[in-house]
């Protein structure tokens, strides 16, 4: 057993940071993320870590030197949110295209405009396809234990990817929580020393790294990253593993609850899964088969673990804390639409797009998603693909 402890998300993440003690740690800070750099701040200043941290004048800039210090063989960490990784876009692709295995703390908060400073998945979803790994934590707890192992996941053999957590912000980051912290021996052991594969100060192996790359090229070294991708997929499960061994705490790709004999589903992600779980359990006192299943890795996407998981349902619902905008529905709702396509028996699968700019979801708009289920799974008729929950009408 760990350490018990009650403390923040943001506080939980800056003392994972603080045990994997990273050799850099480039960051500008932004609301909500800004108490895990000023936290990890505090551990520089005392001397609690060797880390070499940079402070910069922007997200741009501090995803710029992580990946100079990514690509000199260092171990780096970081942390934004929001309108902070929207400036890092540009970098956010050089990093994966370099096969650099940065890790990044996401405190995930809505993008202006209009200005909100609170918790919805906008910012991670829309750097969806820059080639980074990316979790999703439901509380605390998640996330102290996701960016551990993102360390191991990223520098695996055959990935060297860059992988990014997120938890919800103020939701999860500003609230404290009951939670177990690693010795600190036992993070360090677990991780055990970086050892770079190609570093650019390796005088006796000279490589070139970010040349030009046109016709000639291109096209493999993409097909090399998104194969890196897919083999994320065995390095997720081996590292869950070993980390279980360390801590007791299981983790994979999601997390089915009450999934197997239900006839109707709420798939979700984030801190809305224990509300929903909740729901869940109101429900089945009352006869109704109903389950969740909590998704935690996004990237890359389990298509054939969540077909094998959610082929037997008869009505699912896919739940969005983002917009895509002018597309089928939310981001989660179409790759799991998409996933689901090529069964020969799927459940009818709906979105609702729900919590945008941190609005609260209470039990009674999950009640309703329910009575939804339960209606398409009577009638077998769809009314509304995809609906904005917790929205004046």
């Amino acid at each position: 057993m760990g350490k018990q402890v009650a403390m923040t998300g943001n506080i939980a993440v800056a003392n994972a940071m603080r045990q994997i003690n990273p050799d850099v740690c480039a960051a500008y800070p932004i609301t909500p993320s800004t108490e895990v750099m000023q936290q990890f701040a505090s551990f520089v200043a005392d001397g609690k870590v060797d880390t070499e941290l940079v402070t910069v004048e922007s997200e741009h800039s501090a995803m710029s030197a992580g990946i100079g210090a990514a690509a000199a063989g260092g171990r780096v960490m970081t942390a934004t949110s929001a309108n902070g990784l929207a400036l890092m876009w540009e970098m956010l692709y050089i990093a994966s295209g370099n096969r650099l295995p940065i890790a990044m703390m996401v405190i995930n908060r809505a993008l202006s405009a209009p200005i909100n400073i609170h918790g919805d998945h906008s910012d991670e979803m829309g750097a969806r396809d820059a080639g980074w790994i990316q979790m999703y934590s439901e509380n605390g707890q998640e996330a102290y234990d996701n960016i551990i192992q993102a360390i191991l996941i990223g520098e695996s053999e055959g990935v060297l990817l860059p992988a990014m957590v997120g938890m919800d912000g103020f939701i999860i980051s500003h609230s404290i929580e009951n939670l177990e912290l690693l010795e600190d021996k036992q993070v360090r052991d677990f991780l055990g020393e970086f050892k770079p594969k190609h570093p650019l100060l390796n005088i006796n192996k000279p490589i070139t790294m970010g040349p030009l790359d046109l016709q000639d090229y291109y096209s493999e070294h993409k097909r090399q990253q998104a194969q890196a991708m897919q083999k994320a997929k065995a390095a997720i499960l081996k590292v869950a593993k070993d980390y279980k061994a360390v801590s007791g705490r299981e983790y994979g790709f999601f997390e089915p609850y009450k999934l197997e004999d239900a006839d109707i589903g709420i798939l979700t992600l984030g801190s809305s899964a224990g509300t929903t779980r909740f729901v869940v359990d109101l429900m089945r006192e009352k006869g109704i088969k109903v389950g969740m299943i909590k998704l935690r890795v996004f990237r890359p996407f389990p298509i054939e673990e969540l077909q094998q998981a959610l082929s037997h349902l008869k009505a699912l619902a896919v739940m969005d804390r983002s917009d895509s905008f002018g597309a089928a529905g939310g981001p989660v709702f179409s790759e799991v639409r998409s996933a689901l396509y090529d069964l020969p028996a799927r459940p009818k699968t709906v979105n609702y797009i729900y919590g945008l700019g941190g609005r609260d979801l209470g039990i009674s708009p999950i009640e309703r998603v329910v009575k939804d289920l339960q209606e398409i799974h009577q009638t077998e008729k769809i009314k509304e693909l995809v609906t904005h929950l917790t929205v004046r009408e």
